[in-house]
C-alpha cells in the first residue's frame, strides 16, 4: 500500500519533469521535491526503516516518475489543447476544449 501511495505521488512530478531541460533546476526540483513527502509516508505508515523496503519504495518512486514521463508524451499526442508541465492546468484545459465546462 505504501509504494503505491509513493508511486501515485511521483505521477505529477515525473510530468513535470518530462516537460522541463534536463539537468535544469526544475527537472532537480521534479526529482527532489517528493521525497520529504516519501519520508512522511514512511513515518505515518509505521514503515520503519528495515533495509529490505528501502528497493520497494525506491523502485516506486521511479515507476511514478517513469508513468507521470509516459502519460506526458501520451497526452501530447491526442491533446487538444496547450501542453503545460502541470497535470492539474492540462486536464482543466482539455475539459474546457471539450466542452464540458461553459467558458
Amino acid at each position: 500500500m505504501v509504494a503505491i501511495c509513493v508511486a501515485l505521488l511521483n505521477v505529477p512530478f515525473g510530468y513535470w519533469r518530462a516537460n522541463v531541460e534536463r539537468f535544469s533546476k526544475q527537472w532537480i526540483l521534479a526529482i527532489h521535491i517528493p521525497v520529504p513527502f516519501v519520508v512522511a509516508i514512511r513515518i505515518f505508515s509505521g514503515l520503519g526503516w528495515a533495509l529490505y523496503t528501502f528497493p520497494v519504495l525506491v523502485g516506486a518512486f521511479f515507476v511514478g516518475q517513469l508513468s507521470g514521463g509516459l502519460l506526458l508524451k501520451w497526452w501530447r499526442t491526442w491533446a487538444r489543447a496547450d501542453i503545460s508541465s502541470c497535470i492539474a492546468v492540462n486536464a482543466l484545459r482539455e475539459i474546457k476544449a471539450s466542452k464540458l465546462i461553459p467558458r
